[in-house]
């Protein structure tokens, strides 16, 4: 054994994922503890868990009918992450923004069933769009900054499964 391993064998406080670390307590309460029993599919959007994850496949005859994380979060109108356009800019162009989002999301989603745009709002201090992963918000807020310039913001809480992005036009 190395000198400074971990020798009392409890689990580590910190782990690291994907660039950035995380506390192990802080995981998403729409993800399921154990593996579901497969196939299974999501009755609403045809999502098909197989091999350990949710996949865009042909539903198997034998699929037990389930609703996947990303279609319950969007039942439950709860988002994992929010991306608010502040402005008028983002008023005067929300179609071109939105579709930008569109375009990002369907990237995002080829791949990764459960990332979603769950609603999008127009308000009196812009865009909110709300998505069913703390990554799509990120992945959008980069490409309309790219596009537009401005300032993006993110915050991921500490303490919750949430990502809170806002973007602002140039000045």
């Amino acid at each position: 054994m190395r000198p400074n391993a971990q020798r009392s064998g409890l689990p580590h406080r910190d782990r690291r994922t994907t660039g950035r670390a995380r506390q192990d307590g802080v995981l998403d309460p729409y993800q399921a503890r154990q593996k579901l029993k497969e196939p299974a599919a999501c009755r609403q959007c045809g999502a098909v868990y197989h091999r350990g994850r949710w996949q865009w496949t042909n539903e198997p005859v034998s699929a037990k009918e389930d609703m996947c994380p990303a279609c319950r979060r969007i039942e439950d109108g709860l988002p994992a992450g929010i991306l608010t356009l502040h402005g008028d800019f983002a008023r005067q162009h929300a179609s071109e923004i939105l579709s930008l989002a569109r375009h990002e999301e369907a990237a995002e989603k080829a791949e990764h069933p459960l990332n979603r745009i769950a609603n999008i709002e127009r308000t009196d201090a812009g865009v909110v769009i709300a998505t069913t992963d703390i990554h799509l918000p990120r992945r959008i807020g980069e490409a309309i900054e790219r596009a537009y310039r401005g300032t993006l913001e993110m915050h991921f809480d500490d303490t919750a499964y949430f990502m809170r992005a806002d973007w602002r036009p140039p000045s």
